[in-house]
């Protein structure tokens, strides 16, 4: 049972992927475009990774603004959601993303990484933590559920 986890930004995807068992989640790769609209290309990339490694599902980033409201981002992430659904036929799961970029950052700081490199690792390392902190979320409603 693997997961695939998904930054979408308006000219990258980061993309992270489960183990085979569920439990953790390693940064895969960034889908690049030149152009924000021009996605054929990063539907058929992401279908290739999820045919490649047998997910069964994938967790995309919702970015919520801080006050819990949607914005314009929020809008083009749902449409994203609506047709990746539609070309996969994979059930897709929202998961917060707020900070997940600043988090990023600040580990590769802490790894020492010049701000150059952390530009080129940011999104896959954002999409490793979305699918992280989903892969929590769910082990604890499991581990709610199991004890009530």
């Amino acid at each position: 049972m693997r997961i695939l986890g998904l930054d979408y930004g308006s000219k990258t995807v980061g993309v992270a992927v489960t183990d085979p068992l569920g439990l953790t989640a390693q940064g895969v790769e960034i889908i690049r475009r030149k152009e924000e609209n021009k996605l054929r290309r990063t539907y058929a990339r992401i279908e290739e990774l999820a045919k490649e490694y047998g997910a069964t599902a994938i967790v995309l980033g919702y970015p919520l603004n801080m006050d819990d409201t949607e914005g314009e981002r929020t809008r083009k992430t749902l449409a994203f959601k609506e047709a990746l659904e539609r070309r996969t036929g994979l059930p897709i799961f929202l998961q917060d993303e707020r900070l997940t970029t600043v988090e990023a950052d600040e580990i590769m700081i802490e790894a020492g990484l010049s701000r150059e490199e952390r530009k080129q690792h940011v999104d896959r390392i954002a999409a490793q933590l979305i699918l992280r902190d989903y892969l929590e979320n769910e082990a604890w409603k499991e581990s709610r559920s199991a004890s009530l």
